[in-house]
């Protein structure tokens, strides 16, 4: 299989899906609205608000494996595309950790915070005031928390190394953290080759990447909404790996750890047909 050529009808289709989505937005919005913020109901509709961009853009799940009933719970995964943080909250429920800049997107700041998502301040002066607010998070929940330890999101050639600071919420605590590998393909189950992966699929900043292909056109977040659907969607697989022994473990060593299974599987998969 390859990528599906781009006519007049596939735009038009695309564009409906588009429309659909940001009809699916307004419509959900008053909902979200009178939500209490960063609550359990809140962050289980996240659920729901994903999984319908998820039909609109023909995106499909395919798992392998299962997640972790260990509480607290981080997970951390590889992260290719916006569709990442779709499709995690569709298959397992929970919230993310991210970067502070996103509490301040339009529109999608707000819905964020209302999801649960937990903020952090990357500034070395606000390290001890970031740590503190997502062990007291992550002490307080039942549901797992995200992070992509990439820091970025990456054409889909490789994982990039993880920074080491988002592992020091489990540094000398009790909390189980659970790789977690993506890796797209066709949905007849076809590998995408790095090429294609990166020109069409892939989310990414060349200027971020260490090798591998890079894309002719940067994207916006929706405007790669938009091509994918366009395009007709993919399949995602999901490879859910059993937690490493980190106790005794400081942060650089749990990066390094994770990253090596993260990359080997994510490595050993992508020419995989199934």
């Amino acid at each position: 299989m390859a990528v599906r050529k781009q006519n007049i009808f596939n735009t038009i289709t695309g564009g409906l899906r588009f429309a659909a989505f940001w009809v699916m937005v307004v419509v959900q919005l008053p909902i979200i609205i009178f939500l209490p913020s960063r609550s359990r109901a809140a962050v289980k509709y996240m659920s729901v608000f994903m999984k319908i961009l998820l039909i609109l853009a023909n995106i499909k799940i395919v798992k392998h494996g299962t997640i972790s009933k260990k509480r607290p719970l981080l997970v951390a995964g590889n992260h290719i595309s916006v569709f990442e943080i779709a499709t995690f909250p569709v298959m397992f429920g929970g919230s993310f950790i991210s970067k502070n800049d996103v509490r301040r997107w339009p529109l999608v700041g707000y819905i964020a915070n209302k999801f649960g998502v937990v903020f952090v301040d990357r500034r070395p002066s606000h390290a001890a005031e970031a740590l503190a607010e997502v062990q007291n998070a992550i002490s307080n929940i039942s549901y797992p928390l995200y992070i992509f330890p990439e820091g970025t999101t990456t054409n889909g050639a490789y994982v990039k190394e993880f920074k080491s600071s988002l592992f020091n919420v489990a540094e000398g605590t009790d909390v189980t953290v659970q790789p977690v590998v993506t890796r797209y393909c066709y949905h007849d189950g076809t590998p995408i080759s790095e090429e294609d992966l990166a020109e069409h699929y892939a989310y990414f900043d060349n200027a971020k990447q260490d090798r591998g292909p890079k894309c002719s056109r940067e994207r916006s977040a929706f405007g790669q909404i938009f091509h994918v659907m366009v395009l007709g969607g993919f399949t995602v697989n999901v490879y859910m790996l059993p937690p490493p022994p980190l106790a005794g473990m400081d942060r650089k060593q749990m990066a390094q750890t994770m990253y090596k299974i993260i990359s080997d599987k994510y490595m050993e998969t992508k020419d995989i047909k199934k």
